[in-house]
Order: structure tokens, then sequence, then C-alpha cells
């Protein structure tokens, strides 16, 4: 397919006017109007309707849009891995993060990545909840878990080892657990609704929260749950990439350390198996690898 006719047919689409989008390509609108009507041959279908007054787009022409879209981008990846044709990508990127890893990583990083990508503009969806990233229209997500969804591909960011951890003050005051059971007396911080199991040395021990803890506050933010745990409000578990430096510094102190979550599940960089990895979205992913490959996990 002659991908010249495909960015005439593109930038057509975009000025509903085939002679402009002919000039933008150095082409003469005779030469233009001849180029497109045989892409119209090739695919079997009237893609822009022509009248005297105007130029629109057909239902055919809006169904194949993104397809030549997408044939172009790659097109321009593939000579920009060999170092030809234009280096700058370009386009809207829409990408679903949780709102705690960005705050804590991507965010601080933005300006560097404007600066080398600055024809990227960025479409940034936070929320520490579940965002269906193919029913949204996403390009890329970022999510905590083992991917399951067969209609998602990824790529690994970093492992999310999870453990529970309380502040001195809490700890000074309500006691220190000794064993897992000891969870049941305390005031516990959970993150949404799901509970996990707490192992040491490979075997299944406990599930966190307790069923027989009553005292306890539900948080769907992941800021929200470490800055309630530093506050002293009680005993919670955060991945340590979120907590790693409050550890460190001793603002936050571990549980039961020799107990921890570690079900395989980590930091995923996904999108859409359907969807063509398109420039703008391999070079998120590859500037997010390379500068946060090496996070604690």
């Amino acid at each position: 397919m002659d991908t010249q006719a495909l960015r005439l047919f593109v930038i057509a689409a975009d000025l509903l006017n085939i002679s402009a989008a002919g000039r933008q390509l150095g082409l003469a609108p005779a030469v233009a109007g001849a180029r497109l009507a045989k892409l119209e041959r090739e695919v079997g279908a009237d893609l822009l309707h022509r009248s005297t007054r105007k130029v629109s787009l057909s239902l055919e022409g809006e169904e194949f849009l993104p397809f030549a879209q997408e044939i172009l981008a790659q097109e321009n990846a593939g000579l920009a891995a060999l170092g030809k044709g234009s280096a700058q990508v370009s386009g809207t990127l829409r990408f679903a993060c949780s709102s705690t890893f960005a705050q804590k990583y991507i965010v601080p990083l933005l300006p560097e990545f404007f600066e080398a990508h600055p024809k990227i503009d960025l479409d940034l969806r936070l929320s520490d909840t579940r965002i269906d990233l193919i029913e949204g229209g996403y390009d890329l997500a970022l999510r905590n878990l083992a991917i399951q969804d067969s209609s998602l591909m990824g790529r690994k960011l970093a492992d999310d080892t999870r453990v529970l951890c309380a502040s001195p003050d809490y700890l000074k005051w309500h006691g220190t657990p000794v064993v897992p059971e000891d969870l049941e007396k305390h005031r516990l911080i959970v993150f949404g609704n799901d509970a996990r199991s707490l192992t040491a040395a490979g075997e299944r021990h406990c599930v966190f929260p307790p069923a027989a803890a009553s005292d306890r506050m539900k948080c769907d933010d992941g800021t929200s749950t470490r800055l309630a745990t530093l506050s002293g409000v009680g005993i919670s578990m955060n991945s340590l990439w979120s907590i790693h430096e409050e550890l460190r510094d001793g603002l936050l102190v571990r549980v039961l350390p020799d107990y921890e979550v570690n079900d395989g599940s980590a930091v995923w960089l996904v999108y859409p198996k359907s969807n063509v990895l398109t420039p703008k979205v391999r070079v998120m992913i590859d500037f997010l690898v390379d500068r946060l490959g090496s996070i604690a996990s």
C-alpha cells in the first residue's frame, strides 16, 4: 500500500481539503486527487465524500482512518530506529496510572520526558482503582498486579512486594505484634477490599486483614493509606516501592518483619494487545523502564 497516499488521506481527513493536503506534501491538486482516487480503488471504498462546496469523511473513511494513522506511525518508528526520517514522535498519549505511583515517580520525571519528546501531549488519568484499559480507550496503563487479561500485553517495570508497617508512635502506644494472631487486637488500615495471604519462608500463615479484626479503616487511595500510617492511625500493608524511604528514615517500622506478601504481582506497563505498539507508547515505556527500572521492590 502506498504510504504517501495514506499520508495524503490522513492530512485530508484532518483539513477536509484535498488540495490543501496535497500542498503540504508538494503535490498539485490534480495529482493529489488522482492519488486519493487510486487509494480508494485499492481499498474498495470511498474514503472521502467530495462536492463542489466541501469535502467530508465517509463512514468507511472514519473506520479506515485509525488504521492509516497506525501504519504511518509504524513507518516513522521503523525509520527512526534506523536513524532515518523524523526522530520526533508526536501525538496525544492517553495514560491511565496509579495515582500513588504517578505522584511519587512519574510526575517528577515529566519535564525530562517533555524535553526529550516536545511533540507528545499527555492525557494522564490518575486513580488507584482499576480502570478498563480497552473500554476507556487508553494507549497505556500502569497496574500493580499480575497480568491475567489475555487481551493485554505489557512490560514489567518493578516487583511489587508488600509488607506490614506502622509508625513508631503507634507501636509505642498500642504494642508491637509478635505473631500474626496479634493483628486481631490492632487498628488496621486496609487498602480496598482484597485480603492477602502473609507468608514466611514460603509458607502460608495468615490473611491480612484477619477476619476477626473489627477496628479498622478502609481506603482506596495508596497515598492516603501511607499518610494515615505515618500519622499513627494503625497498621497497614504497603508496597516497598511506596514506603522504602520512610522505612529507611525510621518514620515507619516493619511489623512482623518475617512476613510479607509476594504473590508474583508486579508494576506493569500494559497496553491493548489489539493495538499496534505506536511510537508514542514505545518511547514512554522505554523512558520509564530506563529511569525507574531500579526503584525499590
